[in-house]
């Protein structure tokens, strides 16, 4: 019975610490997005334009439902402000890595998801990076948002466009889901190297991550205007990010 109640014990402080860990690299995150600097500029009368990337592979099927769900709270949120346009990039399986089409409607973007299944194979976030880049030059894209929980590509390589991307003021905001080392190192890196943010994908913190990826599509929308209307209505993340912005 000692035992039994030692091992009860260990599973919740177990528990509790990762807890703390997930509260902290929210908190981290939202420190760094804080500090980021203007979106890439929109041309008068065009929209904002963000991509979001999802490993697609079979190691992230347990989670595929909350993924599908926050994405379709971003969406609706992006929706509420307007002026965004939104396009699903995703990699599975062999060799493929899809792009749909640029959207401004909530529901058919939460439709598009809900059609993607997960499927064996290896990372392919290198093309997801180059297709960032080559979106850009064809018109300004104002962030990016990737989510994913390994990486199996040469992480040198993966920096060289990640730094490209800096230099064309796209910020990757980068979750992790899971806690592989080499997936964290290169995840930070392609973050800080955009300019991003790195922040952990953790099922548990849902509520706080919705509230991170609205506030980048915020953001991403409307600029400056669309974040500060936002920190006024809710406060939360958006508050945190305006109250650096007016303090640069």
């Amino acid at each position: 019975m000692a035992e039994k109640r030692k091992d009860v014990m260990r599973d919740a402080a177990k528990a509790a610490v990762e807890n703390t860990s997930s509260n902290a690299e929210i908190a981290a995150f939202l420190d760094k997005a804080r500090t980021m600097a203007p979106a890439a500029a929109k041309a008068p009368g065009k929209r904002g334009r963000l991509v979001f990337a999802l490993d697609a592979t079979m190691s992230r099927q347990p989670t595929w439902d909350t993924a599908c769900t926050l994405q379709a709270e971003m969406f609706r949120e992006a929706g509420n402000v307007g002026g965004l346009d939104i396009q699903l990039v995703y990699y599975r399986g062999f060799n493929e890595c899809r792009a749909g089409k640029w959207a401004g409607d909530a529901d058919a973007l939460a439709s598009m998801m809900t059609r993607i299944d997960c499927r064996g194979g290896q990372t392919q976030i290198g093309r997801i990076l180059k297709h960032v880049r080559n979106e850009t030059k064809k018109a300004p894209v104002q962030a990016m948002v990737f989510v994913g929980d390994a990486v199996e590509e040469n992480i040198d390589a993966l920096c060289a466009i990640a730094g490209e991307l800096g230099l064309l003021k796209v910020p990757a905001f980068v979750f992790q889901e899971g806690f592989d080392s080499t997936a964290e190192q290169a995840f930070r890196e392609i973050a800080r190297l955009t300019g991003g943010a790195f922040c952990r994908f953790d099922p548990g913190s849902a509520a706080q991550l919705k509230q991170l990826l609205s506030a980048v599509a915020v953001y991403a929308a409307g600029g400056y205007k669309a974040l500060a209307d936002l920190s006024k209505a809710r406060g939360g993340p958006a508050r945190l990010m305006i109250e650096q912005m007016q303090g640069q």
